[in-house]
């Protein structure tokens, strides 16, 4: 069931609607938080289930210096082996948390696939969508972000990952489907983030291709998100286990940051910002 967008609502956002030009005013990218709440992420699965427990995680982050907090109640794992959920279950697992973790006065922003969760997490004070499939999976998506003026996060993803192909043509190609639906939709242009997709739809080298070549998605003009966090390609080149990639995740997000991302999702808040805060001022000695 898609959810009806309502412009008799005000625009959502527990940091006002300028939050995302607020966020991109930093000298260095802003830090977005991961924070799961569902039983089979692929890193942190089941950690953060119990409300006082994503609470409690939502404020160490909050002490760590997070600009926003993604939380997600459907695991969206970049590799075979998530389990679809119904809308019904993902707001059974945000409503005893969300407006909690909102309160904390961070910008908030939802991590779904699906028009009905993110309208309800809108009204609860969310201040931004993440939509991992670009707005090309729920047809109601494109309509509700229009209506109430939130930023939103458009990632590039494939059913499969094909080796055979070109991923930044493909990625290319999927923004500018993405662009025209947001577009007719009535979403303004600056409320537009690309997340290239690290790991979903792509293999490994596909996804440092990604990242090596992540200049040339400056063709379109917006901010770039990259979220590399402990994701499988950093095992393909140092064989590890999820929580065993800190480095590699931020060795890739420092590329990433050098190569123009306005925006790191991670789960690692605090050793990510500070790596983030030591490569700015050592640039900064030029």
């Amino acid at each position: 069931m898609n959810a009806s967008p309502s412009p008799s609502v005000p625009p959502a956002g527990s940091a006002g609607p300028d939050v995302l030009r607020t966020l991109l005013e930093r000298s260095i990218p802003a830090v977005m938080g991961v924070l799961n709440v569902t039983p089979d992420s692929f890193s942190d699965g089941g950690e953060f289930v119990a409300p006082e427990q994503a609470l409690a995680r939502a404020r160490a982050m909050i002490e760590a210096g997070v600009d926003i907090i993604d939380i997600g109640a459907e695991s969206t794992r970049p590799y075979k082996g998530a389990r679809p959920v119904t809308a019904e279950d993902e707001l059974a697992r945000l409503k005893p948390v969300l407006a909690g973790v909102v309160a904390l006065g961070v910008p908030v922003s939802i991590d779904s696939m699906k028009a009905e969760v993110v309208a309800f997490a809108l009204d609860q004070g969310a201040a931004i969508a993440n939509d991992v499939w670009g707005l090309q999976r729920d047809a109601g998506m494109a309509p509700l972000v229009a209506a109430r003026g939130v930023p939103v996060i458009v990632m590039h993803n494939r059913d499969d990952a094909d080796p055979a192909i070109d991923i930044i043509t493909d990625m290319k190609t999927f923004f500018l489907r993405s662009l025209d639906i947001a577009a007719k939709a009535g979403i303004a242009r600056d409320k537009i983030v690309l997340d290239p997709g690290i790991g979903f739809g792509k293999t490994a080298e596909q996804s440092m291709t990604a990242l090596a070549r992540l200049r040339e998605f400056e063709m379109f003009g917006l901010p770039i998100l990259v979220g590399a966090s402990r994701k499988r390609f950093i095992a393909s080149v140092s064989p590890s286990e999820p929580k065993e990639r800190l480095a590699g995740s931020i060795a890739a997000h420092l590329i990433a940051a050098q190569r123009g991302a306005k925006i790191i999702r991670t789960h690692d808040v605090a050793e990510t910002l500070q790596a983030l805060r030591v490569a700015n001022a050592i640039e900064g000695k030029q």
